[in-house]
């Protein structure tokens, strides 16, 4: 049962990656609808958190009910604003990139084969993770993308 049903969840990467490749707008609006709905439910989560810590503390009942309506509104900005999404997907490809780059000079210094080793691989990466967030300031390269990692996330599934 296990095995079908990893099988049948890869079947179902590959057709959605293809999907998504096919018509890049319809996959990166779902996406975004579906982040946004995520990012709402969790501002309504931190709004009940900061209802119920009231009693306990005023100040964090306080703070968490702002995180809240920060995070409701986040989530209201991003619910279908296929935009929104496209800078945010790419933003954290850029995020990525520096960190792995800076982790990756860090690591260079140390006396360590295996640290050097994993320095230059941490650089790589972070060119490639900062050159896909290039890319992915373009909705339909994002789509594109996206289409590519679960094409290849369904063939996984099924090796």
């Amino acid at each position: 049962m296990v095995e079908f049903a990893k099988a049948l969840s890869g079947i179902l990467a590959i057709i959605l990656g293809i999907v998504v490749m096919a018509f890049p707008f319809f996959g990166l609006f779902t996406a975004s609808v579906l982040a946004g709905f995520a990012i709402l439910l969790i501002g309504i989560a931190l709004l009940v958190f900061g209802v119920a810590e009231m009693s306990t503390s005023k100040s964090a009942g306080i703070a968490f009910s702002i995180l809240g309506i920060l995070v409701l509104i986040a989530g209201l900005g991003l619910f279908g604003n296929i935009a929104a999404f496209t800078f945010l997907a790419s933003f954290w490809l850029y995020l990525s990139g520096l960190i792995l780059v800076v982790s990756g000079v860090v690591h260079l210094f140390s006396k360590s084969k295996y640290m050097r080793v994993a320095g230059i691989a941490g650089l790589v990466l972070g060119v490639l993770y900062i050159m896909l967030g290039t890319f992915a300031m373009n909705p339909q390269v994002l789509a594109v993308l996206i289409g590519i990692w679960l094409v290849l996330t369904g063939l996984t599934r099924l090796l």
